[in-house]
């Protein structure tokens, strides 16, 4: 395997493994685990999905409503994981959340398939679900009420920023002997070190 290089700014050396994870990853290359802090100080972790890198922010999309999206609102420090099982690489991210504008989030949700945005409307998510009919039954209902006209985002759906102060890239080395480089953020300028494995 051949050695990390050093670019001064993370994100590039994010987008060039990201692509090379797009490219080549069966499924869901931009999928991520997402870990939280609920005010009682538990963790918790799910995986999500990178619906963009905005302004070198991580950008995802999830109902307000969740138990993710209310940690958040507690305490907007998360860490995010990339795992590349087929290509032996994972990035690490630690960062500040903060919400996307209502302008990116009703862009977003009108290109999403009208049974996923039926979807935001339908489940409560998190909350405890009596039966798969209950569900099935929420959903019938609001396509049946928005029939054949766009589907509006509803208030309690829009996405968050993840902006890093951190950022770790592993890569798989023989021997166990991995290449780990890990950059922080310092005052706007981004610092790089090399980890033992």
């Amino acid at each position: 395997m051949p050695r990390i290089h050093y670019p001064g700014n993370p994100l590039d050396l994010f987008n060039e493994w990201f692509h090379e994870a797009a490219s080549q990853e069966i499924n869901d290359p931009n999928a991520m685990s997402l870990a939280t802090v609920s005010s009682a100080g538990i963790p918790s972790v799910r995986m999500v999905l990178l619906k963009g890198l905005t302004d070198e922010k991580f950008v995802f999309y999830t109902n307000f409503k969740s138990r993710k999206a209310k940690e958040i609102i507690e305490n907007p420090r998360v860490g995010l994981c990339f795992h590349w099982k087929s290509l032996h690489k994972q990035v690490r991210v630690e960062g500040i959340c903060e919400q996307v504008s209502d302008e990116e989030a009703d862009s977003y949700f009108s290109s999403r398939p009208v049974g996923s945005q039926i979807g935001a409307w339908a489940s409560q998510q998190s909350e405890i679900l009596e039966s798969r009919a209950v569900l099935e039954e929420s959903l019938a209902k609001y396509a049946l009420e928005f029939g054949d006209n766009p589907v509006p985002r509803p208030d309690h759906w829009s996405g968050f920023r993840v902006a890093p102060t951190l950022i770790e890239f592993w890569q798989e080395q023989p021997f166990r002997l991995h290449d780990r480089i890990v950059y922080t953020l310092d005052s706007g300028n981004w610092h790089q070190k090399r980890l033992y494995p």
